[in-house]
């Protein structure tokens, strides 16, 4: 890594675990809307320190969303660079477990799904800001609500990614040192079944039990699993009933599918709302709603051209990266069903995201930050002899 930008970008590996850091040790479940909030408040501190452009898309329910620009040449299309600010962990817990390095690795609510890539791409913003930028101006989009689906943040997704010329996702690098390539898509959804409470006593045979229907649902919807075509139906969460000696009136569940194929979609979903819908259990109703979705990612003619020069720019630097199919769901999804060429997964390494022991490698940080920063300056060099 012997030109300027990139020996900046490796110069400031400790910079970017004080930033990581700092991020780190905000909460910022999906759902706590100041603390997501809190998380851009500290990346516009930093963009400010660099007099880079910025804007605040406000959103009342979920966290506001950050844009960060460095200019390129006039009429030339963005590059852009993604990445989410929430977390699955509730609020509390960093308290419990903070920020912490040990043995090279880095631990803390988020600290690789997804901390280190908005980091990452905030130092790369810098670094192309502080050396005179590069033709295509680079766009810095950081959303608030991908855990939970992105509902707000999904049009502004398609939108940037429909004036892109190409876009790195920077989710958590794999465990393996790869990135991802392909990933599935994802319906998730919310059942609610009505009965008819009763005594359950003194009056059983006047109660219609919601919980009886939601488990006849439930061994069906999961019977529609076939994991030789990549579908899965998981119910993940339940609820439902009054006491114990009251046939239940209520009960609901959440159901998460997952699919590779697009044209998979409407069939499974169909199948899906038909089983949520017909009743089983006399005198009960049902119904189905959509709560969320992400469009899978399959890989294009022009993301695999992307992911190559990736991958060579990761190996002159004698890393070996290869392209992983991941059965997690992200925004990459979005930006490709916008006909955007885009690679995931191009954040630091990680791995076990969501749980307490959730790690990241520290050093990938700068390393991962340099590779994209000089594909971008490849794709500089290609011009127009390229698909992208």
């Amino acid at each position: 890594m012997s030109n300027p930008l990139t020996q900046w970008l490796v110069s400031q590996q400790q910079e970017m675990i004080k930033l990581l850091a700092d991020l780190v040790n905000i909460d910022s479940n999906s759902f706590d809307k100041k603390g997501v909030d809190k998380v851009a408040d500290r990346l516009r501190m930093f963009f400010d320190a660099y007099s880079i452009p910025h804007e605040t898309i406000p959103q009342e329910n979920h966290g506001d969303i950050l844009r960060a620009v460095v200019s390129g040449g006039e009429g030339n299309r963005p590059l852009l660079l993604c990445g989410h600010r929430d977390t699955v962990f509730p609020t509390g817990e960093v308290e419990k477990r903070p920020f912490e390095i040990k043995n090279g690795r880095a631990f803390g609510p988020g600290v690789a799904d997804m901390k280190p890539g908005l980091v990452m791409n905030a130092f790369i913003l810098a670094a192309f800001s502080k050396f005179g930028g590069q033709p295509n101006p680079i766009v810095g989009l950081f959303t608030g609500d991908e855990e939970i689906g992105s509902p707000v943040s999904q049009d502004v997704i398609v939108a940037e990614a429909k004036k892109a010329r190409l876009a790195f996702n920077s989710e958590p690098g794999r465990p393996s040192g790869n990135v991802v390539t392909k990933r599935k898509g994802g319906v998730f959804c919310y059942c609610t079944v009505n009965g008819v409470a009763a005594h359950s006593g003194g009056a059983f045979e006047d109660g219609r039990s919601a919980i009886e229907e939601l488990a006849i649902k439930i061994q069906s919807l999961h019977a529609l699993t076939d994991l030789d075509r990549g579908i899965t139906i998981n119910v993940g969460l339940i609820a439902g009933g009054q006491s114990v000696n009251t046939v239940a009136a209520e009960a609901n569940c959440d159901i998460d599918i997952r699919y590779r194929a697009v044209e998979d979609r409407s069939a499974i979903l169909r199948k899906v709302r038909q089983i949520c819908e017909l009743t089983t259990v006399d005198g009960t109703s049902s119904s189905l709603n959509i709560k969320g979705e992400f469009h899978p990612l399959n890989p294009s003619l022009e993301s695999s051209e992307l992911f190559d020069i990736y991958r060579d720019i990761a190996a002159q630097e004698g890393v070996q990266v290869e392209g992983e199919h991941s059965g997690g769901c992200a925004d990459s999804g979005f930006i490709a069903a916008a006909g955007t060429p885009v690679i995931c997964g191009v954040g630091p390494i990680g791995g076990n995201y969501h749980r307490p022991d959730e790690w990241m490698e520290v050093k990938s940080l700068s390393e991962r930050a340099c590779f994209i920063a000089k594909t971008i300056e490849a794709l500089t060099l290609k011009g127009t002899r390229t698909n992208l």
